[in-house]
């Protein structure tokens, strides 16, 4: 019985302590960019894993592919590169990919394609820090002379990257290496 009473007397000095502190604490504002704002914390991630994978793959592995079906990991980091440089400049509103981006080879070897896809990660984050979501239903030329909605262009960025990204995991676990995201977190 004194437990209950002690629980009662609880909950009722609880519930006004937590409604002060819900009141006291500022409200934040409202994102005027939701959807950019989401796009950017994925684009964040998959930027982190796929530049980590670059990073992690030995340059004497650059050439590695599991069958010859498959293309090269110098080939994946070139596709990622560019494909960056394409989807970005389609939403950039007015931004061009640095022309360094579209010159990369696969046969360049490592520390050039990596620096070529960091460059398209820079231009990425340059592209969607301009996007205002009120212009995503916005029409953006596409390829092969479509047009889509800009909204498209943003949200590919993040599926193309999780799609590429593991790829890229593959080649590196093929290879006795830990992707990034596998990684014990600190």
């Amino acid at each position: 019985m004194k437990v209950a009473r002690l629980m009662a007397v609880a909950a009722l000095i609880a519930v006004p302590v937590a409604s002060f502190a819900q009141a006291a604490a500022p409200a934040a504002a409202p994102d005027k960019n939701p959807v950019t704002s989401t796009v950017q914390r994925y684009f964040d991630r998959q930027k982190g894993n796929l530049a980590g994978a670059a990073d992690a793959m030995p340059a004497d592995k650059y050439n590695f592919k599991p069958t010859d079906g498959h293309i090269t990991f110098a080939k994946l980091m070139e596709h990622v590169a560019k494909s960056n440089a394409f989807v970005c400049s389609k939403f950039a509103d007015g931004l061009t990919a640095p022309a360094e981006i579209d010159a990369v080879k696969d046969s360049d070897g490592k520390d050039k394609l990596v620096a070529a896809l960091k460059q398209s990660f820079d231009f990425c984050g340059q592209a969607l820090a301009k996007v205002d979501d009120s212009k995503l239903g916005d029409q953006v030329d596409w390829r092969g002379s479509r047009k889509v909605p800009r909204a498209q262009a943003v949200v590919e960025l993040p599926v193309d990257l999780a799609d590429h990204y593991a790829a890229a995991a593959t080649y590196l676990r093929l290879n006795g290496i830990l992707p990034p995201s596998a990684q014990p977190r600190r």
